[in-house]
Order: structure tokens, then sequence, then C-alpha cells
């Protein structure tokens, strides 16, 4: 009989994909793994990152690498944040508190999602490193204010994010297939958003603030106009509109827009530390893990996330040393440039020994 693995006897991520398929039932990962209607939008995120190559530089000094990087004033060991879940207890039982233990044992940023479980208060005082809180408007402002009042009390919250491309819930046919439920909300007030509501949330909460969900450059002039302070170029991750351009292909647009004026985030597809290396490249301060996150999780709780991140770190390093990158502070848009896709994309494309198409 084979030994079960622990997580820090994962070689691969593809392992913990593979451990996470085993222990969630058909609809959660169906939730997890798949995207909207054709999918579309979920294959364009991965073909966007196949689309850049790398141009190595040779004869650096590589024998130490930094791959560090600050953001919201925190230092992050990697570029990367754990990106907002919604109903992080369907993937293990402690939920956000155990995504941000991970974060925190690791030494990354987790962004909580205002849908999971348990309270904001309960993953707040997991840990005493900051987070980011992000925000679905499930209610009238009176409801948000109240809301961010206690973001506000549970005092480890250093910034907001508000979620904006969740106008109408998808149809996202996997979950749908599988007849897999999940908790029903008020969707009424996200549709009524505006930017003169982004205004009142933003100013109420006080605290620097990311607009999650952008897609263009036109929006991210206006979120700059606005005073947003992190530009979150994100298509939820291929769940949300079906068709969209992969994120990777709106990143360069939106941090021209921002020209400087506010820091960029990018989801959508990261799967592998080279991936990190080229969001960097293309103008992106971090990136955030969604999918990867959920795998981690349901495949070994905190441990998992963490060894998870290990292997990201491990893929990033290997990718700096072998361009002649020491540091992230050097890396430029010189380091890649167009290439063909030579594989199909899919969710698991990254791993060539994984089944092509989805795992069932």
């Amino acid at each position: 009989m084979a030994r079960e693995l622990l997580p820090r006897d994962f070689a691969t991520n593809e392992e913990i994909i593979q451990e996470a398929r085993r222990r969630t039932t058909q609809g959660v990962w169906d939730y997890l793994a798949g995207g909207s209607e054709s999918e579309t939008t979920l294959r364009r995120n991965r073909a966007a990152f196949d689309r850049i190559a790398f141009r190595p530089r040779i004869l650096v000094d590589v024998s130490k690498i930094d791959p560090s990087t600050t953001f919201l004033g925190q230092k992050l060991r990697i570029p990367a944040i754990l990106a907002p879940i919604g109903s992080l207890e369907v993937f293990h039982p402690d939920g956000g508190v155990a995504s941000t233990r991970a974060a925190t044992e690791f030494g990354i940023m987790h962004a909580l999602s205002s849908v999971t479980q348990p309270s904001l208060e309960e993953t707040a005082a997991a840990t005493p490193t900051p987070k980011i809180f992000q925000l679905y408007v499930h209610g009238s402002m009176d409801w948000v204010k109240q809301l961010l009042t206690r973001v506000k009390a549970a005092d480890r919250y250093i910034a907001l994010a508000l979620t904006v491309d969740v106008a109408h819930y998808s149809r996202r046919e996997r979950p749908l297939l599988s007849r897999y439920a999940r908790p029903a909300r008020d969707r009424s007030e996200q549709a009524k958003l505006t930017w003169d509501t982004l205004d009142e949330i933003k100013e109420f909460a006080g605290l620097p603030f990311l607009l999650k969900g952008v897609q263009t450059a036109e929006d991210a002039e206006i979120a700059v106009a606005h005073g947003v302070d992190v530009i979150w170029v994100s298509n939820h991750g291929g769940r949300q509109i079906d068709h969209a351009r992969g994120s990777m292909d709106s990143l360069p647009e939106i941090v021209a827009a921002a020209n400087g004026k506010a820091r960029v985030i990018v989801d959508g597809g990261v799967q592998r530390g080279s991936d990190i290396l080229k969001a960097v490249a293309m103008g992106a301060d971090a990136v955030a893990l969604g999918k990867m996150q959920g795998w981690g999780l349901a495949a070994g709780g905190p441990s998992g996330i963490v060894r998870m991140l290990e292997i990201l770190e491990e893929e990033l390093i290997i990718a700096m040393a072998l361009t002649g990158i020491t540091k992230m502070a050097d890396v430029t848009p010189k380091l890649v440039c167009p290439a063909d896709v030579v594989t199909p994309p899919h969710e698991m494309s990254s791993w060539v020994n994984m089944p092509v198409g989805r795992i069932l």
C-alpha cells in the first residue's frame, strides 16, 4: 500500500493538484478548477502567459538570488499574494484562517474575501501580520459602512480591495453540471456600483485602496483619476465574462495607463514561478494566486499552501538565475519577448504530465 504523501513530501505542484482532486468532491473541484460558459477566458489566461518567452542573458554572477519585493509597505518573500477566494471553508474547515496562517508562515500577504468563513475578526486575529480585506457589496451603503467599521476595528487589515467584475453572476457550467450549489447572495447592490460608489467606499474606509477586476486602459485611467492606489488586473480567473482577453494580454495597456501613479497586481492563470517573473517583466508589482491557493489548501491545509509557495519560489529563483537576474529591481521588459504557443492551453496545461483537459 502506497504511503500517503504529507505536504512536505510533494515534489511538484502537479502532485499537490492531484492530491487536491483526490480530497475534493466533484462539485467543489468544478467550482475551483472551472470557468464560465465555454471557458475561453480561462484558457486565454494560460495562453497569454505561454505567448511570452524569455531572453536569457549570460555570464552574470547569479550565485545569490533575492526574489523578494515590497508591496503596500510590506516585504513579500516572492512577488505574490494569496488572492481572495469565496467559500475557502469548502477546501478546508479552517477556511480563511488556514490561508492567513500559510501566508504568514511563508512570508507573503493574504487578501481575505468578504464571503469566506470564519469571520473577518477570527481571521484577523489568527496571525499578527498585515492583511488585505476584499469587499463584495451585498447590501446598502449602511451595510458597507458597518462591515468596514468591523474591518478597521480588527486592526490587521491595512488595505481594502473592491471587486467590480461581478455586476452579474456568471454561468459556471462545470458546477452546474455537477449540481453544486453555493450560498445564495443578494447581488443587486453589486450591480449598482459606480465610480461615485467607489469614491464613497474609498473615503469611508480611509485605507490604501485596490480596485480588482480592471481589464482595460480606459478604466485604469479613470481609476487613477479617482485616487486608486493599486489597480488589480483580473478577469476573475476566467470565471466571469467569457471570451475576454487573458489577464496578461490586458496588462501592458493597463501598466501604461497607470503610468506609475498606481501600483499593479495581476491574476489569472498564474501557475509557475516563471509566470511570476513574466508578470513582473511586463510591469506588474505582484501576482495574486487563486486556484493554486485553493489546490494547496485542499491538498494539505496551511502546509499544502506553504509547500505550493515553496515550489513556486524555487521555480522563480531558477528562472531568475537562468535569465541573468539577481533581484526584482533588475527585471525589465527586455527580459521577455513574444513567442508562439506550443501547448494547447487549458487549466492544467502548465504541467506536461497532467491529462489534456480537465481532471474528472
